[in-house]
């Protein structure tokens, strides 16, 4: 089927369904535009709550799914790719966090909404890239803090607040690869321009970006800038909708291979097969997404 038909499929099945259709900032770039929303984890997170349809169509990768299921679990929740999942989730085990609980009796965990529902539901409190310091600093000083499962962002969260944490040793494969000889070559293609990264990058790179910020915030960031040129640390598909809102400024990747191939898997052909079919819907155990919500829930109090 053309490409102009899919999304002509697409829009009349989305009413048919009484569907909304929700893309991440890394999702390919057809998706991003088809779609009804398009924001980072807790912009996600927040309208799957909030959103009045019946059938929300979740496109990114499954921890994203499993939230928005857990936060309305009387919707039927649908990824178009039932191969999309995240290789820093899959880092860390309600299992082995369990064990690490045993390590440290009392303790508060925080847990990066990229988890497993399984994860979050040993956490006290999830957080996103967006709001991390202040989940942080809304913990007790008393209280030792378990953060799970990205230790870069841990790191960074540690510089902002002072606060000494357990780091799991977890990463985005794909942020921590960014090595500071990537950002000297960008620099010296683009020496007028300011670096702007993902705390998710390791903290050797955070130390020399202009602005540190999650993608919703590297958004606002860029386009209230005076700046014209930014060096992004972050996924491709970003690009994209940086250059929606800031038409005016010139965006350059870090590196060319700043990919998640995970994001890259649904495009409109899956998506349009997704919402005929309604397969791919995503089911988390009651006893799981209970825990989960409350965890979750504390993380949408904040700020």
């Amino acid at each position: 089927m053309l490409k102009d038909n899919l999304r002509e499929y697409i829009i009349a099945r989305k009413k048919e369904l009484n569907a909304v259709i929700m893309a991440h900032y890394y999702q390919p770039a057809e998706i991003q535009d088809i779609a009804d929303l398009v924001g980072d984890s807790l912009q996600l997170a927040r309208q799957a709550a909030e959103n009045p349809a019946q059938v929300i169509i979740c496109c990114g990768v499954k921890f994203m799914a499993e939230s928005a299921k857990i936060l309305s679990p009387d919707k039927t929740v649908i990824l178009p790719s039932s191969e999309a999942g995240c290789p820093m989730a899959d880092m860390a085990t309600a299992e082995a966090l369990r064990q690490k609980k045993g390590e440290y009796p009392g303790a508060v965990v925080v847990s990066y909404v990229n988890t497993s529902a399984e994860v979050k539901a040993e956490s006290d409190i999830c957080c996103t890239s967006s709001n991390a310091v202040q989940v942080v600093r809304s913990i007790p000083e008393d209280k030792v803090i378990i953060f799970v499962p990205d230790k870069n962002l841990g790191r960074f969260v540690q510089g902002q607040t002072g606060r000494e944490m357990v780091l799991w040793d977890g990463y985005c494969p794909i942020h921590d690869k960014l090595s500071l000889e990537d950002i000297k070559k960008a620099r010296k293609r683009h020496p007028s321009a300011l670096l702007a990264v993902h705390p998710e990058c390791r903290p050797e790179i955070s130390a020399m970006a202009d602005a540190v910020r999650s993608t919703a915030g590297l958004l606002e960031y860029i386009k209230n800038s005076e700046a014209q040129e930014f060096i992004l640390g972050t996924e491709a598909g970003f690009v994209h909708t940086l250059n929606k809102h800031c038409p005016d400024k010139k965006i350059y990747l870090a590196y060319e291979q700043f990919i998640c191939k995970d994001m890259k898997l649904i495009d409109l052909e899956k998506l349009a097969g997704a919402m005929e079919s309604r397969e791919n819907r995503i089911e988390v155990d009651s006893k799981i997404s209970g825990k989960a919500r409350e965890a979750l829930d504390r993380m949408l109090q904040i700020s």
